[in-house]
């Protein structure tokens, strides 16, 4: 539990950060805003079509007397919603990262700059800093998608399905917001994805604290875009804390970084 209160910790103190940091809170909205209109526009086809789907995907159905018809494709047409807001949730994080590289790379250095201490740069020019980026986040879309989909039948189970298996999504959309956050600082550090997902791995409660509420914040529209220049300031905050040596190694001479920029 106090791990999971430490990691919220992280996202308070990013949102306090870009507060004192104005300039950079206004900087770090632009990729925000220009991912939103796309999302918004794509999410309100999905609710006026959702029903479309799912009639044309049950034909079977069709002879069936009332109220089962109504209720099979009701169902099915908010899991549908629901599965594209799930994945809204995750991607979006993806997507606005992508979108605006140059901009949270910038953020994530003022963040390290103003904290003291070394302020990595991946020294790689931006076409290859746009391809690892987008090469890791289509990994990470691939395993979220399988769990989108585990989750999406897991959900039809009685009971556990409208209960347990929510929880467990949030859950894993936080987790992933988490590594796609941190990402940022972390790339700049020389870790490649696999080397990330060891380190997350290994504070897994400490990335649920910082990546669930903010999963949830994201479920409010608007919010998420408000809240990006926040989470990138925390998500570095938190990669500093969690690459930085143990406090009783202080004295003892550094030892070379376990990781190297690995851009294949």
């Amino acid at each position: 539990m106090r791990d999971l209160g430490a990691g919220f910790s992280y996202l308070i103190k990013g949102q306090r950060w870009v507060a004192r940091h104005g300039r950079w809170f206004g900087f770090g909205l632009i990729p925000g805003l220009i991912t939103l209109v796309v999302y918004a526009g794509a999410l309100i086809g999905l609710g006026y079509g959702a029903d479309d789907l799912v009639a044309w995907a049950t034909p079977f159905a069709d002879d069936w007397s009332s109220p089962w018809l109504g209720l099979l494709r009701t169902t099915l047409t908010v899991l549908v919603f629901a599965l594209g807001l799930f994945l809204a949730v995750i991607t979006f994080t993806a997507v606005t990262l992508l979108v605006g590289q140059p901009f949270y790379e910038s953020l994530s250095e003022e963040v390290d700059r103003t904290e003291g201490g070394e302020v990595p740069e991946s020294g790689l020019p931006l076409w290859r800093e746009l391809w690892i980026s987008a090469r890791d986040s289509i990994r990470i879309l691939v395993r979220v998608t399988l769990y989108a989909v585990l989750l999406f039948a897991l959900g039809f189970i009685p009971v556990v399905g409208q209960t347990v298996v929510p929880v467990i999504g949030f859950c894993v959309t936080g987790y992933f917001l988490a590594e796609e956050l941190t990402a940022v600082a972390l790339q700049r550090r020389g870790m490649v994805l696999a080397d990330r997902l060891v380190l997350l791995r290994g504070r897994r409660m400490l990335i649920l604290g910082f990546g669930v509420p903010l999963g949830l914040a994201f479920l409010v529209p608007f919010v998420a875009v408000f809240l990006m220049p926040g989470a990138v300031a925390g998500a570095t905050l938190l990669a500093r804390d969690l690459v930085a040596p143990p406090a009783d190694d202080e004295d003892a001479s550094p030892s070379p970084s376990p990781y190297s920029v690995n851009t294949d």
